[in-house]
């Protein structure tokens, strides 16, 4: 009888032992194509599975060593602690043996605290305002994979976390933005954005079970990478199977559960991390018009009215020194706590990020097209719609009667 080939297509349920030669099978595809090979790299479950995967395959012979591989790590600097901290104990072990480990971090402004309190955009939201996937993840993996590019001098092959499950994987769908099926957050919209003319991008985890996610984590994957144990305790093993966890950001205005968040702070190691949970709350509180301007009958620039000439917009001065305070309170409340229990530090906000805020704010810095002349969004003003009538104050309509 001849050697069956296995596909993730067929009306079966794939064991580990299944996707991990699906794996190989994917891998070995390339391999002649390409001799310089990339791993993207979040810090969370199904890029650790990746990283630790393709070691594997290498380390026993079973997928040759390209010419170079080289782990780019997206850090946000917006990742639950823990995992973080995984983050740069896998970087370490990566260097150790031999593999250009890298850290991407967005530009100075463009970091999540410094664009929202330093230049005022408002924390983003899913509806009109999602600016942290694009700005915390893909650009700044985007600008690194092209410098890789110029480095190499030639195409080379980038392998995703990307993971959509047995179900999904026969639609041969990928979900753009934040995944499905558990996947990490953004991992679909960086599948789609990687320029053609940089790298080709392969997904060889694309058919995992969020199960066999699980499984190699905590069985396998810790004798390739030690801190793989961490990753798999942050998300809660099983019990996260069941509640089909996805971490983001700490505290993300984008998901109406912290779920990984909550359920790191329910172990006694990491409980002096509760402070986190202040969070949500001010980026939620933030939104309110309160804390924003507003623009009084905006024109462009033929002169004719925007569609939205009354639009809420940036936060105002006293708005973000307010904000920064609370967020400074919830960093020095958890690190004490952390000199006092021997445990690591954080750093929602650094010394060079809380620098540059500060700076912005004193320099009176808007986003474009917008300043201090622009009233706050609580002062009272006419309303224009967009076609151009004007909605009087109840008290200037009155004065206007003959």
């Amino acid at each position: 009888m001849g050697t069956h080939t296995i596909s993730m297509f067929e009306d079966q349920r794939l064991t580990l032992a299944d996707s991990i030669d699906l794996t190989r099978q994917s891998l070995l595809a390339y391999v002649d194509r390409y001799r310089h090979w990339a791993i993207a790299y979040s810090g969370g479950k199904d890029s650790t599975a990746t990283v630790t995967a393709v070691l594997h395959l290498i380390a026993t012979g079973q997928i040759p060593r390209p010419e170079t591989l080289t782990v780019l790590y997206s850090d946000t600097r917006q990742e639950i602690p823990p995992l973080h901290l995984a983050a740069m104990q896998t970087l370490a072990t990566l260097r150790e043996r031999g593999i250009d480990a890298r850290v991407v971090l967005p530009a100075l402004d463009d970091r999540y605290f410094v664009y929202m309190l330093g230049r005022g955009v408002p924390p983003p939201n899913n509806n009109t305002l999602r600016w942290c996937t694009p700005q915390l993840k893909v650009e700044p993996m985007t600008n690194a994979l092209r410098a890789l590019r110029d480095q190499h001098g030639e195409k080379f092959l980038m392998l995703t976390g990307v993971r959509v499950g047995e179900s999904a994987a026969r639609d041969q769908r990928i979900a753009l933005s934040c995944g499905r099926n558990g996947a990490e957050c953004g991992q679909g919209w960086f599948q789609e954005t990687t320029p053609e003319s940089v790298a080709d991008t392969l997904a060889p985890l694309l058919h995992w079970r969020v199960c066999h996610v699980w499984d190699w984590l905590s069985f396998h994957a810790p004798s390739i990478v030690p801190s793989a144990a961490l990753v798999a305790q942050v998300y809660g093993g099983d019990e996260a199977e069941e509640l089909n966890a996805r971490t983001g950001c700490i505290g993300c205005p984008l998901a109406e559960k912290d779920a990984a968040l909550d359920y790191v702070i329910s172990l006694p190691a990491w409980g002096y991390l509760a402070p986190l949970k202040r969070l949500k709350p001010l980026y939620r509180e933030l939104r309110e018009f309160k804390y924003r301007k507003q623009k009084a009958g905006e024109r462009n620039k033929g002169g004719e009215l925007s569609k939205n000439p009354n639009r809420k917009g940036p936060l105002t001065l006293a708005a973000r020194e307010w904000a920064l305070a609370v967020v400074l309170g919830v960093q020095d409340e958890i690190n004490r706590a952390a000199d006092q229990l021997g445990r690591p530090r954080i750093d929602l906000i650094n010394a060079e990020e809380e620098a540059r805020i500060r700076t912005l704010i004193a320099f009176r810095t808007y986003p474009n097209k917008w300043s201090d002349d622009d009233p706050d969004a609580t002062e009272l003003i006419p309303q224009i719609i967009a076609e151009g009538v004007t909605q009087l104050l109840l008290g200037l309509a009155l004065e206007s009667r003959p």
